[in-house]
């Protein structure tokens, strides 16, 4: 795949807008909306942090947003090439291009770990198709999720048939593949999204659920829970992993970033919002904890499943969501990996996709060998997945979206930047938001995670 400056044009591009929006909306809707953004919604407070929560991704995760497609749109070369293009045309060094392989390390990095979640859930599928969350007794339900997580090969089996899958559709190219992939993917997922609304919304207790979602309570939101909807308000939209600099990379001629921005961000947040609403009535309808943590999906939703009516068919359509949802991230996670073997090596497509998988399918084998408590994982009192996920989550992000806002609003040409977005209006407002808001608050979140500060 040849790729170019953007004054000489000629890179792959997606077909249309709408093809843009849905495949940057697949990327944007992933783990983090389905699985993650309800039990974190749960543990801080509810309607307060879901109000938080639409806030950040106002102020600080569109403006970051569209500071990637820009670097990406201006580039049309994958992301550390790009930021190089865009520093080289601002006078300054090609060093620069550093921030946009920090997000392509980030991304990679992610992935080798994505897989094995996702591999649960299409484990998950079968299981439920086949009754094994039984009458929804929590001491089988949790010994039907240790039997699978304690499973070695069982975890290499089905985080295998993720990587294949990734492989075989990344390997088609952007349109045949990515592209085409997505625009079959996506819309299945929001009409799965919406029956399971639908039904929990009618069996479960929406009441309930909707005071909690919508109903601000303040008084259950502490500071931490601030810079927690913070945090992932910047990490759901695929902010500081490559994707959305690789995806403005291959934005059509005459595509508003602001509009795309705003479309694929109310999408995201959108899905976020109904997974919530399709979640937490089953949860309370059964008294069940809504702060339940990370197995609020494969270890509390099941006891729900095996108790409702239909809840096997209930159960089979979720996890099918969820597979999806992942999948699409998983696709655009690759990408820029995929985009570099071709560019910089000269791979052809399908080489550089089984090249990546084969690196994303050993990296996995770490995760897998700490789920699954091999001592071989273990090391320094923790595990391979745990440093992995926490550098990922609290070192490499953070600092990725931090050198973005700093490189854009500080290094990179201010016309430059005006020209890839191309609305006066727009960037009037949104150029002090990218140099001076942006910067202090992914500061302020790294700080926090990492533990320099406690606010």
């Amino acid at each position: 795949m040849q790729q170019t400056n953007s004054k000489k044009g000629g890179t792959t591009r997606w077909s249309n807008r709408f093809a843009y929006i849905l495949a940057a909306t697949g990327a944007a809707v992933g783990l983090g909306n389905i699985w993650k953004f309800p039990y974190i919604t749960g543990e801080n407070g509810g309607g307060a942090f879901v109000l938080v929560y639409l806030i950040c991704i106002l102020l600080i995760g569109i403006p970051v947003m569209m500071a990637e497609v820009a670097i990406g749109k201006y580039g049309r070369r994958t992301p550390g090439k790009s930021t190089s293009e865009v520093a080289k045309a601002s006078g300054k060094p090609a060093f620069w291009g550093f921030v946009g392989w920090m997000g392509v390390i980030s991304g990679y990095l992610i992935l080798s770990f994505y897989v094995v979640i996702t591999g649960w859930g299409l484990a998950y599928i079968f299981k439920a198709g086949a009754g094994d969350f039984g009458n929804g007794d929590p001491a089988a339900v949790q010994a039907l999720f240790k039997g699978l997580t304690s499973n070695g090969w069982a975890l290499l089996g089905w985080t295998s048939l993720v990587v294949i899958g990734t492989v075989l559709v990344i390997g088609k190219g952007v349109k045949a593949g990515l592209e085409r992939a997505v625009s079959t993917l996506m819309p299945i997922l929001f009409l799965l999204l919406l029956v399971l609304a639908g039904y929990a919304a009618s069996e479960g207790d929406f009441a309930a659920a909707l005071h909690f979602m919508f109903d601000p309570d303040f008084s259950k939101l502490t500071i931490n829970g601030v810079v927690v909807a913070l945090g992932h308000s910047f990490f759901t939209l695929s902010l500081a992993s490559g994707i959305m600099i690789m995806y403005g990379a291959y934005l059509p001629e005459g595509v508003s970033i602001a509009k795309s921005s705003l479309w694929i961000a109310f999408f995201d947040t959108l899905v976020a919002l109904i997974a919530g609403m399709a979640i937490y009535p089953i949860v309370f309808a059964h008294h069940l904890a809504p702060g339940a943590g990370p197995g609020l999906i494969f270890q509390t939703l099941p006891i729900a499943f095996g108790q409702m009516p239909g809840g096997r068919l209930v159960g089979v359509l979720f996890f099918i969501m969820l597979v999806f949802a992942a999948f699409t991230s998983a696709l655009a996670l690759i990408e820029s990996s995929v985009a570099w073997l071709v560019e910089k090596r000269g791979f052809s497509r399908w080489g550089a996709a089984i090249t990546a998988g084969l690196g994303i399918w050993l990296l996995s084998l770490g995760t897998i060998a700490s789920v699954a408590e091999l001592p071989i994982a273990q090391f320094a009192g923790t595990d391979f997945f745990s440093v992995l996920d926490y550098l990922t989550a609290n070192i490499l992000l953070p600092i990725g979206g931090l050198a973005i806002a700093v490189f854009t609003g500080w290094v990179a040409n201010k016309s430059l930047i005006a020209d890839m977005i191309d609305a006066p209006a727009v960037f009037k407002n949104w150029y002090p938001v990218i140099k001076f808001l942006a910067p202090v608050a992914i500061l302020l979140v790294f700080l926090q995670l990492v533990g320099i500060i406690n606010l």
